[in-house]
């Protein structure tokens, strides 16, 4: 199972369509029900820049970035993302509904999920590198992925944002 595509090569990335109907194609044939496709040309990079392909039903466990700086930007390309926080008991603070075309800016240290609410959402992710271990913290209140218990949360978290605020309309 791929979990992502390999870092491009050259001095510029084009989001192709091929590209992106590739994308839509592994990640729905993905057991995950997602594929990361990295900007990124290697991944000591300072700044990491990716493009993420999900479906409905993927599990996304609750996480958080505790380095310093470590902010994440994420921005609905296209299909509709349901964004969660968080308070350091699991409890929910914000469940919203982000349309294409949606932003969140995150800071350090704040729990926080993201799930797909259509078909082949994608949203472009940028965050401080280099990746390593330590900058992902993962919730130890949240299931872990593929455990008995994720498809049960995943659903009560897609339950919350759906009674969240309907997403303003054009």
């Amino acid at each position: 199972m791929r979990l992502a595509f390999p870092n491009p090569t050259g001095p510029v990335f084009k989001l192709t369509p091929e590209l992106i109907c590739q994308g839509k194609i592994e990640s729905r044939e993905s057991p995950r029900r997602r594929i990361i496709l990295p900007i990124h040309r290697e991944q000591e990079d300072l700044v990491q820049r990716m493009v993420n392909f999900l479906q409905p039903g993927t599990y996304i466990r609750a996480h958080q970035h505790p380095r310093v700086a470590a902010s994440e930007t994420i921005v609905v390309t296209s299909g509709v993302l349901g964004f969660v926080t968080f308070d350091s008991r699991g409890e929910i603070l914000t469940a919203d509904r982000l349309p294409t075309g949606g932003l969140v800016d995150i800071v350090a240290g704040v729990w926080h999920t993201v799930v797909a609410l259509e078909e082949d959402t994608i949203i472009i992710e940028i965050k401080r590198g280099p990746y390593s271990e330590e900058d992902k913290v993962f919730a130890e209140w949240a299931p872990l992925e593929g455990s008995e218990g994720a498809s049960a949360y995943l659903t009560s978290l897609m339950e919350q944002v759906f009674s969240a605020a309907s997403p303003p309309q054009d």
